[in-house]
Parts: C-alpha cells; sequence; structure tokens
C-alpha cells in the first residue's frame, strides 16, 4: 500500500493545543474537534478530563506519557490506521513540546498518516513576545537535564549560541539554574523570568541574569517559569561594531573554532549581525583576496 493510499484511509492524527492557564485560551476549533473524535490521548487524564468537564466534552480518554509511550503510540497508531481519527494533547500547551507527542507524530507519519495541528497556547512563545528580547531568532532548549553531565553539555552549547535562548523550569530548581545559568553564560547578558503565564499572578521581572538569580535567591518561586535570555551575538554586540569586516571575521572564525562547518558558520555569522549569507561570503572573500582596506 502506498505512503498516499494509507493516508486517506487511515484517521488523522490531530496535535491538540490545550490553555497554559486561562481557560479561555481554548479555541472553538480545539473544542469542536475534542468532541468529535473518538479518541483522546492524554499525558495525565485526570488532568485533561477537568478540562474537557469545563467544556462539557464527553471523549474517551487514553493515558499517553513519557513512561508508556515505546508501548502505547504503536498501539495508537493501529488504531489511525484502523480509520480513527485521534486527538494528542500535553497538560497544557502545545503537545510535543518538552512531552511525548513528538514521539507519536513520527510514529504516524512514519506510517502515513495525516498528522495536523490545532493550534493554541505555548508558553515558551507567549513568554519571547513579551520579554522585550530579540524575537527574529530563538532556539529553545526547554528543561535543562537533571544529569549534571548531559547538563553540562547543554549549557556549553548555550554559551555560545547567537540567538536568544528559552528555558523552561520548575520552582524547586529556579534559584540553582538562575546561579549555574549566570556562571556559564555571564551574569551581565539581559534576560527575563516570566511565571504564571496567562494566570492571576502572571509576572514578567526582566534584567540581568545575575540580578534575577539575586532576586529569587531572596525571594521563594512560585509557579512554572519559562527563562528568556539574550544569544551570545546579543550580549556582545555593546563590546563591537557589527558591521565591521574583522567583525564578521573574527565572528566566523569563532564558530568554525566551535566545530560548525563553513556553509553553517556562515549561516550564524549572518544571523548574529543580520546580514544575508551572500554578503558575509563576499566579505570572507574579499578579505582572503586583500581587497578589504
Amino acid at each position: 500500500m502506498s505512503e498516499q493510499t494509507a493516508a486517506q484511509e487511515a484517521g488523522t492524527l490531530y496535535l491538540c493545543a490545550t490553555p497554559i492557564g486561562n481557560l479561555e485560551d481554548m479555541t472553538y476549533r480545539a473544542v469542536r474537534i475534542l468532541g468529535e473524535v473518538p479518541l483522546i490521548a492524554a499525558e495525565d487524564t485526570r488532568h485533561t478530563r477537568q478540562l474537557l468537564t469545563h467544556f462539557d466534552i464527553h471523549t474517551k480518554l487514553t493515558s499517553y506519557h513519557e513512561h508508556n509511550k515505546a508501548s502505547k503510540g504503536p498501539e495508537l497508531v493501529d488504531w489511525l490506521l484502523a480509520g480513527h481519527d485521534l486527538a494528542c494533547v500535553s497538560d497544557a500547551g502545545l503537545p510535543g513540546i518538552s512531552d511525548p507527542g513528538t514521539h507519536l507524530a513520527q510514529l504516524a507519519i512514519a506510517a502515513g498518516i495525516r498528522v495536523t495541528p490545532l493550534p493554541g497556547a505555548n508558553a515558551a512563545l507567549s513568554a519571547l513576545i513579551c520579554s522585550g528580547l530579540d524575537t527574529r531568532y530563538f532556539t529553545f532548549i526547554g528543561f535543562l537535564s537533571r544529569s549534571r553531565k548531559e547538563r553540562q553539555e547543554q549549557l556549553a552549547r548555550a554559551q555560545a549560541e547567537v540567538a536568544t535562548l528559552i528555558f523552561y523550569e520548575a520552582p524547586h530548581h529556579l534559584k540553582g539554574t538562575l546561579k549555574e545559568l549566570a556562571q556559564v553564560l555571564g551574569g551581565s547578558r539581559q534576560a527575563a523570568a516570566c511565571r504564571e503565564l496567562t494566570k492571576k499572578f502572571e509576572e514578567f521581572r526582566r534584567g540581568t541574569l545575575q540580578e534575577l538569580a539575586d532576586h529569587y535567591a531572596e525571594n521563594e518561586p512560585r509557579g512554572e517559569f519559562v527563562l528568556i535570555i539574550e544569544g551570545a551575538a546579543q550580549a556582545g554586540a555593546e563590546r563591537s561594531g557589527a558591521s565591521e569586516p574583522q567583525d564578521l571575521q573574527g565572528l566566523y572564525a569563532q564558530y568554525l573554532a566551535e566545530g560548525l562547518p563553513k556553509k553553517e558558520a556562515m549561516r550564524e555569522t549572518a544571523k548574529a549581525l543580520g546580514i544575508s549569507r551572500r554578503e558575509v561570503y563576499q566579505a570572507l572573500l574579499a578579505q582572503e583576496s586583500g581587497q578589504v582596506d
């Protein structure tokens, strides 16, 4: 059976966003589809049942989460291949962002099943647009690993990242994470700690990483946090003239030293300086041929 034929006969997997706090952020379409599909795969069925009750939805729920995805995922794909539609939801926000929804989407796509989004609330982007930091280029990191070795590797990569950084963090880990971020990335980087998004006690605290670390060292963190931190290029913009050829060359050399291939290094240099990759290529070519004064 071809992929196209399988997709026509199989059901549809809907990746459905749910509110990150305020229930009024649920979309009309999401409410309709959740009421029409025969089955909803939920990260926490108790939590999702409360949401469905609020909107008078009586669809059957099944559990699908990080700890059962290896066995449950194939079962859900079989359900879809049998011609049934399925909605996948996480506890809050978009499924597939820091939850096992990605795994189910990958399985469905591999089986030729149609996968479609039901867009809606997302904590990372909601925090980013209210942070006051650069929104043109950003890198979503999510929760740092609790393994010390893996976390150090993640932070080492983040240290050189030129784009705005987005982290998730729980309140009981926030103090240690902010302290570590300030040490590794530099305490002078501008940042925003965004908590309880769309809820009654929503708060955006902006300042340097060190200022945020100091604040929460003295004030107990409450609620779930999104941390938005300026990237390396933004943090270094005040220390260099971004349009100078030697700065372009220096950035390019830095990316090469970090192990990036030439094309990727040129792309990242262009992003950091806000110019096209062609301009970077021409500037590097000119320097190599001794045409730059």
